[in-house]
């Protein structure tokens, strides 16, 4: 071969290794950056929003605590009924089980003490996050406030 063909084929393997390297450095920069927080104007979000209005009128005033996915649009409407201690994460033995690839295991729970319901981060990778503020340690959840889990968003009725 010749030595400019050499050449050639070094500069490309560099370049090569160059790309790959990169996207390494991209997917690591993605999980350590954690999921993107829902915009406020999403029109999926407000297709959940009057889904979760209509269960409202329909069961009346005093109804038990749940969870309504608003995000992402295709399992938008599914409702996860709250007890007095639920864990949030992608393993089958949690009470709300969520199909989301940035969500952990176990990523969250929700519990209720002195007849507050409160939530907190079960040291997730993606962490959790309440009305777009990172969940540090137990806050209080209210109805109509945001939950998001990865990059599924719950609204609590």
């Amino acid at each position: 071969m010749s030595e400019q063909l050499l050449n050639i084929l070094k500069i490309c393997l560099l370049v090569l290794l160059y790309l790959f390297f990169f996207r390494v450095l991209r997917a690591v920069w993605v999980e350590v950056r954690g999921p993107a927080l829902v915009p406020a104007g999403k029109t999926s979000r407000k297709s959940g929003r009057e889904a979760s209005k209509a269960k409202h009128k329909s069961r009346g005033r005093h109804q038990e605590p749940h969870l309504t996915v608003v995000e992402p649009a295709d399992q938008a409407g599914r409702v996860f009924a709250l007890g007095d201690e639920v864990t949030v994460g992608r393993a089958a033995g949690c009470q709300v089980t969520l199909d989301d690839t940035y969500a952990s295991q176990l990523h969250a729970r929700l519990y209720v003490r002195d007849g507050q319901l409160l939530v907190e981060d079960l040291g997730s990778t993606n962490g959790t996050w309440l009305n777009r503020q990172k969940v540090t340690g137990p806050l209080v959840i209210q109805r109509g406030d945001r939950l998001q889990v990865g990059n599924t968003v719950m609204e609590l009725g």
